[in-house]
Formats: C-alpha cells, structure tokens, sequence
C-alpha cells in the first residue's frame, strides 16, 4: 500500500508526465482538446491552470477550419466556458441547404455526444443551439436504449446529467470509470494521476 508521501510523489511525477503530452500536442487541436476535455472531466483541471489557459489562448488564435463534429464542439465548449467569444455559427457548416442538421450527423456517435454537451451553453437567442439541443437529445435518446452501441452507458448519463449540470468531483469519479475502459484513447499516466489525487482527496476527507 502507498504511503501518503508515496502518493504525493508519484503524482508530482505523473503531473510531470502529462505536462510534456500538453506540450506535445501544442499545434495539434483535435488531440490537444481532446486531452484537455479529459483532464477537466477526470476532476485534475486544477493541476494544470496555467497550461490549459495557455493551450486555449492559443487554440483561440488559431483558424477553426475543422469539418469535424467532435473537434468543433469541444473547442467552442472549452473556449466558451473559459469566457471567450465564440460565435455558435461556426455549427452552420454541419446544417444541410433546408437549414437543417445534415443527416449524415446522426452516424456520428462520438461527434453527438459533444455537440449535446456543447448546447448547454448556449445564450439567450442562439437559435443554432437549441436546434442543436433538440437535435441531440432526440437521437442520442434512441442510441441509449440501443445495446450493442458502445457509448449507450455514456449516453444515458450524459442525457440525466450534462457536463455543464455536474459537479466535478462527483463527475470524475463516473469519468474515471469510463476513461479505463477506453484502451485505444486512455492516456495511462492520466488516468494514473486521476486515481491517485481521487484516492488522496477521499483520504483528506476522511481525516476531516
């Protein structure tokens, strides 16, 4: 079993880790938002301010010339809820000549996702978002119920409890869960960290 101390320093270590992985994806705005989202869902946002802010300056500066669905939604999320402006017509690009969300969007299971959680954040008079809104949830509600999709676990959460609704310690205990599970996406030394600030928050609870 890991001493307190033990812990501390493993962490220090991991933090090290991911540090270089966000250095490393600088330039690179689908996996460097994509790293970012899980660092904010799997409750270690707080260890890296500083570098998260500089990433999104950055990604804030760039062009968004992205046609992906998942890469858009999470750079106007994580830009939006960081208090940048950022126009929701960048959605447009995804409707169809009718104005309406193109079909072929329905397909795309881990681009929906985002996009519902994106909605959450809309304002006042942003008629895109709430289309987008009513357009997720209506599909995301028939792929829930569907066994044999991957994401149903994911869906059902996501639809009882939006990202924007949680509360982050609650959300990463769910998010590590999922997160392991992923063995193609997970970043170990994340999810590592994740682990072990989880068990050393509960620890200090316990205590107090």
């Amino acid at each position: 079993m890991l001493t307190h101390e033990r812990k501390l320093q493993q962490i220090e270590e991991l933090k090290e880790e991911v540090r270089k992985e966000l250095k490393a994806s600088a330039g690179k705005s689908p996996e460097l938002l994509k790293l970012i989202d899980s660092i904010q869902l799997l409750g270690v946002a707080y260890l890296f301010e500083r570098e998260i802010e500089e990433a999104l300056k950055d990604i804030h500066e760039l062009v968004n010339d992205s046609e992906d669905l998942t890469t858009s939604s999470l750079r106007f999320r994580q830009l939006r809820q960081e208090g940048y402006p950022v126009p929701s017509d960048v959605f447009k690009k995804f409707k169809d000549k009718e104005g309406n969300f193109k079909e072929s969007l329905i397909g795309d299971s881990l681009g929906m996702l985002p996009l519902y959680e994106t909605s959450h954040l809309m304002v006042d008079g942003e008629e895109i978002l709430e289309e987008a809104l009513a357009f997720t949830t209506t599909h995301l509600q028939s792929m829930s119920t569907d066994p044999n999709n991957p994401l149903a676990k994911q869906v059902i959460h996501a639809l009882k409890q939006p990202i924007r609704k949680a509360l982050t310690r609650v959300e990463a205990r769910y998010y590590i869960s999922i997160y392991q599970q992923d063995d193609s996406s997970c970043n170990k030394s994340l999810l590592k960290l994740a682990k072990l600030d989880f068990s050393l928050l509960q620890s200090l609870h316990r205590k107090s």
